[in-house]
């Protein structure tokens, strides 16, 4: 304040005051003076005018974001109650200045208009500052980023009049009272405006009312923090010292905020995908690229705002460099240079402020763009059509959630770089201009010439992308299908078969990894290279073009601190390539999948106006448009609580009839209408991971007395008795710890207790027990049932049930061919009685004296019908055919539903060997995934290492540390070069110094090219080494390993982990140890420059080493969990992917979305605190950075002529780049860290435990093992797992060569035990078997399984071709493998196609029906034909024609092998030559099952009354 010092009027009094009597701006008084000082004029407009400005452009942002609050009405407190005193106080004071300036105490010769309108201006800021306080209480803002910036730029701009207050105090006998009084008006003003920008720290008390999205436990401190602790993420300090203290557990992360939530990120993709979604049957698809751009343009601007600012004040830094190596090399006034500094500082600061928080915005965009996609993907998987379906395989589905989403994820966190690099680039090329003149076009000019080069790269990169993709889609399919299968692998000792496949693929998968490794090292190279290159193209060209031009200090190191500044925009252009390319391939698979047909809404009607639950007209249903309709002329109606029977031969279209009821067929023709709420129970049945009684209630409000009477009427009760847990227990994936039996009960239970008023029931009693097919039949589905009131349709092979039936409707060649009741169809002799009649035939040999009732009184119905001759007739003709079932066995799948047949069976005395695996475990089945604690054991980093192997990894540090040595080297020599005066005119002399300069980046170019591709080749063959170590062990784990960890779970490693190894650890790595090896440089030079700076460093290495701990404490535990909390996204898309259908039938689709987003929110849950620690580590890594480069340019300030020009141009120019080199040091060594526990996750499989050895040579048996097939079970104990009970108690029986023997018992009597026994999936805890005399514990698992053959239960077949899936080794000719497929009645089918043996069977089996895959299971039985023979009720999931020629194939093929059936059904042992009764583990009985009929005290004579095969 000038005139508070002035004495008199020095010029005339004008009519009007004059604005300003000074300049705005006078150098002498400001600049080039000893004592600055700022006009009068300056001080009351500008200094004034700044913070008001702020205020007034931030005012109507700050009000709409108090009006758009969700929040109310903050509580008065200390806080807001002192604000708004203290502001009223600074108003009271800015009118006291005003009438102070308007008194008489200040002369008018002194007075100008800034001086009035100055007090005024601060009246109306505090007044508005008051009401935004104000309307932020109502509205619930706890803190205003607007009211901090007024604050903080008034303290700066209010320091000047600050500084005249206090000189004029000092003089205040020399000044009138008035000007004292205004004196002391400022310094009050002051400090007010200082504890009011202290105040602006703390964030004012949560709101009294929180709107509900935010009112959740635990919700993220940010919502409620104060700006600036938003500002430098101080907020995050909380987890970060729980971090420090223990090991941070899942409870102790923060809920989401509402924009970070799958809901509110869902709801917003489906606004904009909606409109496009209508459209997806035009020829021109829309692209999700599209979409998230109008999701997130406009949030992004924001960011991208951030970093250009932060862009812009990267370039100050070279500017106050130059003016300090100015300053050092003159006799400017000393304060300058302190100046200097001080701007450095404060820019220094400011510009790491933006960068974070452009980087926290970026990244979170990119989770939410993640977010979306994962949702948007799952929810198409649920809509998808059968033949998009078939065309999609769950592997690469999955690699699109897992994989394709993350690319998106990483290239939106880096699209900045795609305009903010070649903006640095040229403003580089610009002040370099400024500096070198036209020379810096020979700069230019190298980057010009890379750009084609770049084009070529990128193109090759995206080629081998897209194939490295496709490799990985088929080996995480392939993968998906071994581990699904792996049961069947074991029992068929195909392992090595298909390990071998997938090492193939794997292999193939990492040379397309290494030609994009090859380009990504090249482009690593050229960018390296680049600034050097820039540099001594540029140098050379300016001091060859002009002898005046002489590289001093300044112009070489401000123009290398440009070189670089270069040098990080354009060593982030290879990455940036990457992932475009990454990310334009991961666009076009998420497109073509988006974009793939979906399932038809409009396929069946849903008009509650019709008078039918069921009503078809004329209607025509195919599975795909390629093929011709697969259901033709469908008409038909059911009426209102009508039972009706849907019967047919195999392949008729039963099946798919009820598929096109649910809308999974594409209607073609005709009308289909559906009344009423659907309940399904699917052929084959689907079984979540959760409780049992979460199976049946199936997301439905839980009704005791509703569900007890499903538990009762479905025969569930003792099953539940058994259980561990009750209804409580686990169920496994697919059920795997139930068995078929339950699983297809607990499915009928889901339909009946979702009570619905139309069920769809396909099939569910095939497989029954005729005692529990009735129990269920009559408590159930029957006229006397629970759903006796219901609409019900049925699909059946039973003819029993058919007469109580209100409408049967008779199937043939996909065609409704009849329809009526029972009698009235008889009465017809047409399809039905053709149906009966081949019934008839089909179980005329049956032993079982409740089904020879069931077929006398049938074939007199028949006889009375159509007459006694005419049947006979038939039924010879039948006979005849019986023999030669080709035709009829080889179209089993024209016409039989893709949707999956049933390998279930209903009945008590099921399989329960998972189940006795936990009887001592209690009710839960998957174990907890393992966490690791702590820092990642040194272990890890040896066991990279050792992949990598010892000898590459000293030679990779090497060549990088060669690579920095050169670089320093380089720039010490630019150093001696610009200070030795005589290079200016010695040609010779300079010609030395540049081409030593060249030829130091010469050597550091060629190592950086060697290190860079021996790192990429060798970490590839570690990735590849670890897979396949990996891969080996988990195919020789014990299926107790698969029953406990989900599939997805082991996936995820295969899948995500070994990418992160592939792609992600590496290039951290690689940039970890060069941004070590350049901080390292950088001290080096400085220290050598300033050698005094050593004992500042030290302190600040241990700041870093403290930050550093703090921050990789807790990022690596939240990695950590973060790894594991995937896991669950990855098993419940697994899931819904197989039970598609049951979800849509049940219109569960909305509950299943809201499931995978409750999984989206908890594994987002700790990925945003993995990327939020980076931040709150970079802000305070960089800041210390910053005071870094201030201290270098202080200590050279200080030291002004003391230290060479040349050596404070080098330190400075490293200082400046040392911020982004530690920034990314400390940040990579987390990054590191945090994708080490990929590693750590690998290696934890290295110890999975393993089966007994696969080979032991020395133990091999003779090549005709087993001769006789003679089997002895030596008091034969085993138990599933250590510290569990036995499940066989000491088994002791002899079982003859050639001998047929039938195992029963009830449930959890040790059935299935015995047969795992056999081939070793379990092993002895005491005793032994032997197979023709030889302990078969001695010998390795491959000779062991491949010497005896199983029929299993489930017939698994694998994608590949027939011939694969008959015989995986090439063991056989192919006349062999033609013999078994004529004898299991497929040659003709597999004849019918074009490929022959090579025919393509889909994943899993699915273009084939159930019957067919089974038949394929015994050709396989066949070829091997060893005389050990287990069937485990192989034919359980069957049709008649196809049980009776499994059966009677077995017969003749296998009459001098030893044949054991596991029987669940005891008709089918009833012919064998002794029967086993098995009763908790130990042999009950053992005798003819004639004897044993005999004893009407055995336990087998009381399971067959039970069974009614006995009549009362």
């Amino acid at each position: 304040m000038d005139f508070m010092n002035k004495t008199g009027a020095d010029q005339d009094l004008n009519k009007y005051l004059p604005f300003c009597r000074s300049k705005v701006w006078d150098s002498d008084i400001t600049w080039n003076t000893e004592y600055p000082d700022f006009t009068s004029c300056f001080k009351f407009t500008l200094l004034i005018y700044i913070p008001a400005g702020i205020l007034f452009i931030g005012f109507p942002f700050e009000i709409n974001k108090c009006l758009t609050s969700r929040h109310r009405l903050i509580p008065w407190g200390f806080l807001n109650i002192s604000k708004i005193i203290l502001v009223s106080i600074q108003i009271v004071l800015a009118v006291f200045e005003l009438g102070l300036i308007l008194g008489p105490g200040i002369k008018q010769t002194q007075l100008e208009v800034s001086m009035i309108v100055a007090p005024v201006l601060k009246i109306i800021c505090y007044s508005g500052v008051i009401a935004l306080i104000l309307l932020a209480r109502v509205k619930g803002q706890v803190s205003s980023g607007v009211l901090f910036l007024f604050w903080s730029s008034l303290i700066f701009t209010s320091i000047p009049g600050f500084r005249d207050a206090i000189q004029t105090m000092l003089e205040t006998e020399r000044v009138e009272n008035s000007v004292v009084m205004l004196s002391l008006t400022v310094i009050f003003q002051y400090i007010i405006t200082v504890s009011l920008f202290i105040s602006s720290f703390w964030a004012d008390q949560r709101p009294k009312y929180i709107d509900l999205d935010d009112d959740i436990d635990n919700i993220t401190p940010e919502v409620f923090a104060s700006f600036p602790s938003k500002l430098v993420f101080y907020w995050f300090e909380t987890l970060v010292r729980i971090g420090w203290k223990r090991v941070i557990l899942p409870e102790d992360i923060w809920g989401l905020k509402m924009e970070d939530r799958s809901k509110t990120i869902v709801s917003r993709w489906e606004k904009f995908w909606k409109p496009y979604d209508q459209t997806l049957t035009q020829s021109k698809y829309p692209s999700v690229l599209v979409v998230l751009v109008k999701c997130y343009g406009w949030d992004y601007i924001p960011g991208t705002l951030c970093y250009l600012i932060y862009c812009i004040a990267l370039f100050i830094p070279p500017q106050i460099v130059n003016y300090i190596i100015g300053f050092i090399e003159s006799d400017e006034p000393f304060w300058h240079g302190y100046f200097y500094v001080a701007v450095l500082g404060i820019f220094s600061f400011i510009s790491l402020v933006f960068n974070h928080q452009s980087w926290y915005r970026q990244q979170s965009i990119g989770l939410r763009v993640r977010t979306a996609l994962t949702a948007a993907i799952y929810r198409k998987s649920l809509k998808l059509s059968c033949g998009a379906k078939n065309q999609i395989p769950t592997g690469e589905t999955l690699n699109m959630m897992s994989i394709d989403t993350q690319k998106f994820y990483e290239f939106v966190s880096y699209i900045n770089f795609m305009w903010a690099n070649p903006l640095q680039i040229i403003l580089c090329i610009y002040f370099l201009w400024g500096i070198l003149g036209p020379s810096s076009l020979a700069g230019v000019a190298v980057l010009v010439m890379l750009i084609p080069i770049n084009s070529y790269i990128g193109r090759k990169m995206n080629h081998y992308q897209k194939l490295q993709m496709k490799k990985k889609d088929q080996r995480t399919k392939f993968l998906d299908e071994t581990l699904n299968g792996i049961k069947v692998l074991k029992l068929y000792a195909w392992e090595s078969s298909f390990k071998q496949k997938l090492l193939r693929i794997r292999d193939s998968e990492v040379q397309s990894l290494k030609k994009v490794a090859f380009f990504d090292a090249i482009t690593n190279f050229l960018f390296i290279c680049t600034p050097f290159l820039v540099a001594i193209s540029s140098f050379t060209v300016y001091v060859l073009v002009d002898e005046n031009n002489i590289l001093d200090p300044q112009t070489a190191f401000v123009a290398l601190t440009y070189f670089n500044l270069l040098r990080q925009p354009l060593s982030k252009i290879p990455m940036l390539i990457l992932l475009i390319v990454q990310c334009n391939v991961s666009t076009k698979r998420i497109n073509k999948f988006m974009n793939n047909e979906e399932l038809d809404p409009l396929n069946v009607t849903h008009d509650e106006g019709f008078d039918h639950p069921v009503f078809a007209e004329q209607a025509d249903f195919t599975w795909d448009d390629e093929s011709k309709p697969n259901l033709k002329g469908i008409s038909m109606r059911v009426e209102e609580g009508s039972l009706v029977a849907v019967v047919g031969q195999v392949g008729s279209g039963k099946s798919s009839l009820l598929s096109a009821m649910l809308g999974e067929m594409k209607r073609v023709r005709g009308a289909m209408n559906l009344k009423g709420k659907v309940a399904y129970a699917a052929q084959q049945a689907w079984i979540q991971n959760s409780t049992l009684q979460d199976n049946i209630t199936f997301g439905k409000r839980f009704n005791k007395d509703l569900y007890d009477r499903v538990i009762e009427s479905c025969a569930l009760k003792q099953d539940l008795e058994m259980l561990p847990g009750g209804d409580q227990t686990e169920i496994g994936e697919k059920g795997i710890n139930l068995s078929g039996g339950q699983k297809q009960r607990v499915s009928i239970a889901r339909s009946v207790y979702s009570n619905g008023s139309l069920y769809l029931l396909d099939d569910p009693l095939s497989a029954v027990d005729a005692h529990v097919g009735k129990h269920i039949f009559k408590k159930v589905i029957g006229p006397k049932g629970l759903l006796k009131n219901k609409t019900r349709v049925l699909v059946t092979h039973g003819v029993s049930f058919l007469p109580v039936v209100d409408k049967i409707f008779v199937m043939k060649d996909g065609e409704i061919t009849e329809s009526g009741s029972y009698k009235d169809l008889l009465d017809k002799k047409g399809a039905f009685a053709d149906f009966l009649i081949q019934y008839l035939t089909n179980n005329e040999d049956s032993e079982n004296p409740e089904t020879e009732t069931e077929l006398l009184d049938l074939k007199f119905e028949l006889e009375n019908t159509i007459g006694k001759k005419t049947l006979e007739t038939r039924l010879s003709k039948e006979r005849s055919e019986k023999s030669s079932l080709n035709s009829q066995i080889s179209s089993l799948t024209a016409l039989e539903s893709p949707a999956k047949h049933t390998s279930e069976n209903i009945t008590n005395k099921a399989n329960f060997s998972q189940l006795e695996n936990l009887k001592n475990v209690g009710k839960d089945l998957i174990v907890t995934e393992k966490t690791e604690v702590g820092n990642v054991k040194f272990s890890i980093y040896s066991y990279y290492a050792r992949s990598i192997g010892y000898a590459a990894t000293i030679a990779i540090l090497v060549c990088f540390t060669l690579n920095q040595g050169f670089a320093v080297g380089s720039n010490l020599w630019l150093s001696r070069w610009s200070n030795d005066i005589r290079a200016a005119n010695d040609t010779r002399l300079r010609n030395m110094y540049l081409g030593v300069y060249g030829a130091l980046g010469v050597l550091q170019s060629v190592f950086v090219l060697i290190g860079t591709l021996l790192f990429l080749i060798f970490s590839l063959e570690a990735s590849k080494l670890m897979h396949n170590s990996m891969l080996e062990r988990i195919l020789k784990a014990p299926m107790s390993f698969f029953d406990t960890n989900p599939l997805g779970r082991i996936l995820n490693r295969f899948s995500k982990d070994i990418d992160a190894i592939d792609s992600t650890l590496p290039t951290f790595v690689r940039s970890w140890i060069n941004q070590l090896l350049s901080a390292i440089g950088t001290v080096i030079a400085v220290v050598f420059a300033i050698p005094v700076f050593i004992l500042v460093f030290i302190p600040l290495v241990i700041l870093f080493v403290i930050l550093q701990k703090s921050y990789i404490t807790t990022a690596r535990q939240v990695k950590r969990i973060d790894s594991i909390s995937k896991s669950p996204i990855f098993n419940h898309f697994g899931e819904t992917l197989s039970g598609s259908a049951t979800i849509r039938a049940f219109d569960k689709i909305e509950q299943f979305e809201l499931d995978n987003q409750r999984h989206i929110d908890y594994n987002q849950m700790f990925t945003i605190p993995s990327y939020l620690s980076n931040k709150w580590l970079g802000i305070r890594i960089e800041t210390l950075t910053g005071i870094f480069l201030t201290l270098v340019a202080l200590f050279s300030v200080i030291f002004k002529g003391k230290i060479d020009p040349g050596l404070v141009g080098l330190s400075l120019s490293y200082a400046v780049s040392l911020s982004a080199v530690v920034y990314f040091l400390v940040r990579d060594s987390g990054d590191v860290e945090t994708n080490m526990v990929s590693v750590e996750r690998i290696q934890e499989y290295q110890e999975v435990p393993q089966e007994a050895p696969f080979d032991i040579p020395e133990n091999d048996p003779e090549p005709e093992w087993p001769e006789h097939g003679e089997v002895w079970f030596d008091n034969y104990q085993t138990r599933y797992r250590e510290g569990l009970d036995l499940v066989l108690k000491g088994i002791d029986c002899h079982i003859l060569s050639g001998e047929k023997v039938g195992i029963v018992g009830r449930t959890g009597a040790g059935k299935s035990s015995l047969t795992l026994a056999l081939f070793r999936l379990i092993e002895p805890s005491g005793g032994s078997i032997l197979i023709d005399g030889i302990h078969i514990s001695q010998l390795g698992l491959s000779k062991l399984r491949s010497r005896i053959t199983i029929i299993p239960q489930d017939p698994v077949l694998f994608s590949g071709t027939i011939r694969s899936n008959l015989d995986p080794f090439q063991q056989f000719t192919d006349s062999k493998v033609w013999k078994a497929l004529e004898q299991t009645n497929l040659n003709e089918m597999v004849s019918r196609h074009q490929k022959k043996l090579e025919f393509e069977v889909s994943q899993g089996g699915e273009n084939l029906s159930v019957g067919q895959r089974q038949l394929i299971c015994l050709a396989r039985a066949l070829l091997r034909k060893t005389k050990v023979l287990v069937l485990d009720e192989a034919t359980a999931a069957v049709d008649l024609e196809t049980d009776d020629l499994v059966q009677a194939t077995i017969r003749s093929e296998f009459v001098d092998s030893t044949v054991i059936t596991i029987a669940h059904r005891l008709n089918t042992i009833l012919d064998s030559n002794r029967v086993m009764v098995l009763d908790a583990g130990k042999i009950a009985e053992f005798d003819s099952p004639q004897n044993l009929m005999k004893d009407t005290s055995s336990i087998f004579y009381g399971m067959a009354k039970n069974a009614g095969l006995v009549a009362d």
